[in-house]
């Protein structure tokens, strides 16, 4: 007897398959395996499980159908229920394939996931990778026009352009431009073709609304701008509330994906339904908000922060609002120096509350992952940005943030690369321009670097951002002051409300002690709770031997921020004076204890603390960290420029002076010198502790005139610039 099922005589292949039910397995595997992978590809969505879940389910599954086939053949037949040798051998290989197959996905996986090295040569001498192509559908959506009576509707047909592409950039399967770009495009006489090839799009989505009492129509329709053809179009009219206006969204972000044959996944689709409120006054403060935000003055961020509270107020599960909220004050921050701590603080609030509520909300993600980053949680703002991405990898906000602390972290290409990216959603955006400007300036790339911040100018000659780039990098490159201030004086003259440091800096560098005294007056009166202006008067009263009141401003300065560098240093210069080292230590070690921890984490933000605190460590007899601390800060200068607002000149001169190395230190601050390295050369010159060991010899004293002279002669010549006399703008590359 054999449990071999016995073949009928002449029976074909296709028969023996439907009599072993090879036929019957495979279609019920492969129904119940898609059930499964739409099942998995929902949960994966809704709980923001990592891409790779569902990619290894349908590796998983792949793996499993050449198995149920085998199963299939010798037991689909009730004939066959042992199992034989040869079955046995071919489950074995079928298991190892796949096994092989999964460990090769998991290392190509793991390849994409680690983090880049730093490179080990200067940045300067490195060119920047072109960022990928983009091969997805490509769609501008230019600002609808309105068709209302009524100017005051603007803003509500604003927000409902805005909100449109808000929705189709979370199509991961699309490349939307962002706002920014495409408002350069309102009520423009060019054609689809012009505007497309300006902004690298293959389709453009036009649109009016005309808003009329309790109704609202809205009319779009999407052109392939290489051809004019219309692909699709459709008019709406609906009662005016909020619900039917997100559904109106919904269903115009759907059919222009379904036009362009991008395929919407299960979450982009609960993502593309949702209603974010059900009070159209919300709606309408919360797009208020956002047009404030985009110009990113001290009046702007006022407002938006205002209209924002108001959305909430209106309707407190808005969870946009509280994303909104969370911007606007963690970009003040940034642009207006308000209070770090407890403005960061009120930002994680909104920013916590927005995620409660929407947890698939990409902006909120980035919201969050901005305020890590501004509070120096770095690993956890990586973490948070990506996050963001995955959601929406259109967010051009998202990109350029994330671009930006990489640059932080050390990684300055691949920082570079991901704010490519954000210029190619968002082409025309004054701030990606700019930050794209400060990435190549870290490079050592000069030239493009003022290139995008004349770029930048061009698109919006009232953003206030690009006259300062352009002023730093005047003066931090070339020592070139007579360039920098009119700069400076203009970015003023747009954003009155900011403390004007940068414009008293240049001052102080200049040696123009009575402008830079009365800039700090005025800044002192407006923002009495500011730590930048704080320390600014930290060192005002140190150079003028005022040991009190520099101290009772350095320590209102740490009040504010306790990472506040300028005054830190300078506390420590006056405790050092007084023989208070391990004072100065412990007040190092607790406002940037990632100094002191086991990994010694120093970036291109913290170096120039790390060797300021090494003379009061040598003191304290803590030689081990101080040799740390230096050599840590040796290996980040060596991976930039030498000049530039991320330039090391002169603390590699600090560095060889700390060590002893005198006639090393002297050469290299005389080479910084001839390069055109002025930034901050008083402190250097008269408060550094670090040149302590060198402050007495000629060569020092030689080099920090020719400097001094050289300052004279900018003051000289600034002096008999006409008040009138045009900016410099040249011409953008």
């Amino acid at each position: 007897m054999t449990d071999t099922p016995i073949e009928r005589e002449e029976e074909g292949g296709w028969a023996k398959l439907r009599r072993r039910k090879v036929v019957q397995w495979s279609l019920a595997y492969a129904a119940g395996a898609w059930l499964l992978l739409q099942v998995i590809g929902f949960l994966a969505d809704a709980f923001h499980w990592p891409d790779a879940t569902k990619q290894v389910a349908a590796i998983v599954f792949a793996i499993g159908f050449p198995i149920a086939l085998a199963l299939a053949w010798y037991h689909g037949d009730r004939g066959q229920q042992k199992v034989s040798r040869t079955e046995f051998g071919i489950l074995s290989a079928l298991v190892l394939l796949g096994g092989g197959a999964l460990w090769l996905y998991s290392q190509r996986d793991a390849q994409v996931a680690e983090p880049s090295a730093p490179p080990a040569a200067p940045a300067a001498a490195q060119g920047s990778p072109a960022a990928p192509a983009d091969e997805r559908p490509s769609i501008a959506v230019l600002p609808f026009e309105n068709r209302s009576d009524q100017q005051k509707d603007a803003f509500f047909v604003d927000g409902i352009h805005d909100d449109i592409l808000t929705q189709l950039s979370k199509v991961s399967a699309l490349k939307v431009i962002s706002r920014t770009s495409v408002e350069k495009f309102r009520d423009t006489q060019l054609g689809a073709k012009e505007i497309a090839a300006q902004l690298g799009v293959k389709s453009i989505l036009e649109g009016g609304v005309q808003r009329a009492g309790d109704r609202v129509r809205i009319n779009v329709q999407l052109i392939d701008a290489g051809t004019d053809a219309h692909l699709w179009a459709e008019s709406y009219d609906r009662d005016l509330t909020a619900a039917n206006i997100f559904a109106i969204q919904s269903e115009v972000a759907a059919a222009i994906a379904g036009a362009l044959q991008a395929t919407l996944t299960v979450g982009e689709k609960a993502r593309m339904n949702a209603v974010p409120t059900q009070s159209l006054e919300a709606w309408e403060n919360y797009q208020l908000g956002r047009q404030r935000l985009a110009k990113r003055t001290s009046t702007g961020l006022s407002e938006a922060e205002r209209y924002f509270q108001k959305a909430i107020d209106l309707d407190p599960k808005f969870a946009l609002a509280y994303s909104g909220l969370a911007d606007s004050l963690a970009l003040s921050v940034t642009y207006t120096d308000a209070p770090r701590a407890a403005t960061l603080e009120r930002a994680q609030a909104a920013a916590d509350a927005a995620l409660q509520l929407d947890p698939g909300l990409a902006d909120a993600w980035a919201s969050a992952a901005f305020i890590s980053d501004q509070g120096e949680h770095y690993d956890r703002a990586e973490e948070l940005y990506r996050r963001a991405i995955e959601l929406n990898p259109s967010h051009a906000v998202a990109l350029m943030w994330y671009g930006g602390l990489l640059r932080k972290r050390g990684d300055i290409d691949a920082g570079t690369k991901y704010l490519e990216r954000a210029a190619t959603v968002d082409p025309l955006s004054v701030i990606v321009q700019t930050i794209l400007g400060d990435a190549l300036e870290a490079q050592g790339r000069f030239d493009d670097a003022e290139g995008r911040y004349r770029r930048a100018i061009e698109i919006d000659p009232l953003m206030p951002v690009s006259y300062s780039d352009l002023a730093v990098l005047a003066a931090n490159t070339m020592g070139d002051f007579v360039t920098a201030v009119p700069f400076a004086e203009k970015a003023m003259a747009l954003d009155p409300d900011k403390p004007s440091l940068l414009l008293a800096a240049l001052y102080w560098n200049l040696g123009d002690d009575a402008s830079f005294d009365r800039l700090l007056r005025e800044a002192e009166k407006r923002w009495s709770d500011n730590a930048a202006v704080h320390s600014f008067l930290t060192l005002r009263d140190v150079q003028g031997g005022d040991t009190s009141g520099a101290e009772r401003h350095a320590r209102r300065a740490l009040g504010a921020d306790p990472r506040e560098s300028g005054a830190l240093v300078l506390l420590d210069n006056i405790d050092h004076r007084r023989g208070r080292f391990a004072e100065s230590v412990a007040r190092y070690q607790k406002a940037y204890p990632e100094l002191f921890a086991a990994s010694r984490r120093i970036d291109g933000t913290s170096y120039w603390v790390a060797i300021s605190m090494v003379p009061s460590l040598q003191k304290a007899g803590r030689r081990d960290d101080a040799l740390a601390l230096l050599a840590g800060s040796e290996n980040v200068m060596a991976r930039l420029p030498l000049l530039g607002s991320s330039g090391y000149a002169p603390n590699d001169a600090r560095a060889l002076a700390l060590r002893g190395r005198k006639q090393e230190a002297l050469a290299a601050l005389r080479a910084a010198e001839r390069a055109g390295w002025r930034s901050d050369w008083r402190f250097y010159r008269d408060i550094d502790l670090a040149f302590d060991s060198v402050r007495d010899d000629p060569e020092f004293k030689a080099i920090f005139a020719d400097i001094e002279r050289d300052m004279a002669r900018q003051r000289a010549e600034l002096a008999q610039r006409p008040k009138d006399a045009p900016l410099n703008l040249g011409a953008a590359d």
